[in-house]
C-alpha cells in the first residue's frame, strides 16, 4: 500500500501536461489493444493514421520524445495483458506523430524455440530506437511502417 501511495505522489508532482499525456497513452493503449483483437490490421492502421494526423492541442506543451515513451511505458505497466510490443509501438507512433516527431514502426521476426516464429515491434525516431529496443539483432526486419502508410514496406 505504501508503494502505491508513493507512486501516486510522484505522479501528482509531474507537470499537468505529462499527466494528461499519461491518460492519453492509457486510453490509446486500451483502444489499440481492442482494435488488434476486433479489427483487421489494415482498418486499425487507417484509424490510427487519422488519429496521428490530428495535432495536439495548443495547451499541451510539445513534450519531448522521452516524455511520450515514459507515458506509454508507464501506462503499459498497468494495462496488462493489453500491453504487447505491437500495442506499445503503435501507440508510441501515434503520440509522437501528433507532436510532430518522425516515427517509424519496425516489425521483425525470429525463429524461437521449437521453430516457432516470434515477432517483435519497435519504434525509431530521428535515427534512434525509442521503444522496444532490446535484442533487436536477433530479429530479421519484416516491415517498416510509416505513419499513415498501410502495409507499405520501406
Amino acid at each position: 500500500m505504501r508503494s502505491a501511495t508513493k507512486r501516486l505522489r510522484r505522479l501528482l508532482r509531474r507537470p499537468a501536461a505529462e499527466r494528461r499525456l499519461l491518460l492519453k497513452a492509457a486510453l490509446l493503449l486500451t483502444a489499440t489493444r481492442l482494435g488488434l483483437w476486433l479489427l483487421p490490421f489494415q482498418t486499425l492502421r487507417d484509424w490510427l493514421a487519422r488519429l496521428a494526423e490530428t495535432p495536439f492541442r495548443k495547451r499541451d506543451d510539445r513534450l519531448s520524445r522521452e516524455s511520450v515513451v515514459w507515458a506509454v511505458e508507464t501506462a503499459g505497466r498497468y494495462i496488462s495483458p493489453a500491453n504487447t510490443c505491437l500495442t506499445q509501438a503503435l501507440a508510441t507512433q501515434v503520440l509522437l506523430a501528433r507532436r510532430g516527431y518522425p516515427a517509424l514502426l519496425h516489425i521483425g521476426v525470429v525463429r524461437g524455440e521449437g521453430g516457432r516464429l516470434e515477432a517483435h515491434a519497435w519504434v525509431e525516431s530521428e535515427g534512434s530506437v525509442v521503444i522496444g529496443g532490446f535484442e533487436l539483432e536477433r530479429y530479421t526486419p519484416l516491415a517498416t511502417l510509416e505513419r499513415g502508410n498501410s502495409l507499405g514496406c520501406r
